[in-house]
């Protein structure tokens, strides 16, 4: 009797240790790659799923979008200034067969292909490029990373260039060339400011001319604020009918001159 409750005991011990090897689950964002007697025969999932222990084996692989943190490069740019940049890359994986078939590890290869990539492309790019257009940077890196990938059934999302790192003495002289373009576009503004105000009072001076009285006006409305500033001085304006012949004869006499 004991031999055969022991014979029952053992026999269940089996059938789980056979059932665990067996039934298989995989979540939402997983997949499972069997192989058969290490040939791939398709990918299994989401949900419950068996295969044959010890003839069969699986790997899970998540299909999530992964967050993988470039280090910090050393760089050359075009114009052979060295720079220090690092970036983020987002990933998922779009064909759990090829991430495990044709990669060893496709997080790590997509990891070292990511920062040789990063140097080759600071390498392409002057320095302006790199701190003034970083979006379309982000983009060839997307391009040129992913294209790289895609034969691992890894798809890469987006790349986000996050903190490029100057040597101090580039800091100073960008600083320089900063405070320089503000001077220049502060003078560009004065110089405008210059030519508009000459243009009215252009504008002002041929209408003046053209209406005599205009002046005479222009002269009570002076007294006036001389007045209100308690000047001492005083100016008596002459009415433009007399000073109009005597500034006609003194040309006279400069053209006989």
């Amino acid at each position: 009797m004991e031999g055969f409750v022991i014979g029952i005991i053992a026999a269940l011990f089996v059938i789980l240790v056979v059932a665990s090897a067996a039934i298989k689950i995989a979540q939402e964002y997983e997949r499972g790659v069997v192989f058969r007697l290490g040939k791939y025969t398709g990918v299994r999932g989401p949900g419950l799923y068996v295969i044959i222990p010890f003839i069969e084996r699986s790997v899970k692989v998540d299909l999530r979008v992964m967050t993988l943190d470039i280090p910090s490069q050393e760089a050359i740019t075009k114009d052979n200034v060295t720079v220090k940049v690092n970036a983020v890359v987002y990933f998922r994986v779009v064909k759990p067969e090829d991430s495990v078939i044709k990669v060893y590890d496709h997080r790590y290869a997509t990891s070292q292909i990511s920062q040789t990539t990063l140097r080759s492309v600071i390498g392409q790019h002057e320095l302006d490029e790199l701190l003034a257009q970083r979006e379309r940077l982000n983009q060839n890196l997307q391009q040129i990373i992913d294209e790289q990938t895609d034969p691992w059934g890894v798809k890469v999302s987006v790349v986000e260039i996050k903190e490029v790192e100057l040597p101090p003495t580039m800091v100073r002289a960008i600083g320089a060339q900063a405070e320089a373009e503000r001077e220049r576009r502060a003078k560009i503004v004065h110089a405008q400011g210059e030519e508009q105000a000459a243009e009215k009072l252009a504008a002002a001076a041929r209408i003046i001319a053209t209406q005599p009285s205009a002046m005479q006006l222009r002269y009570l409305q002076t007294l006036t604020t001389i007045a209100t500033e308690h000047s001492s001085t005083v100016i008596f304006p002459l009415p433009m009918d007399i000073v109009t012949p005597l500034l006609q004869a003194a040309a006279k006499t400069q053209k006989k001159g």
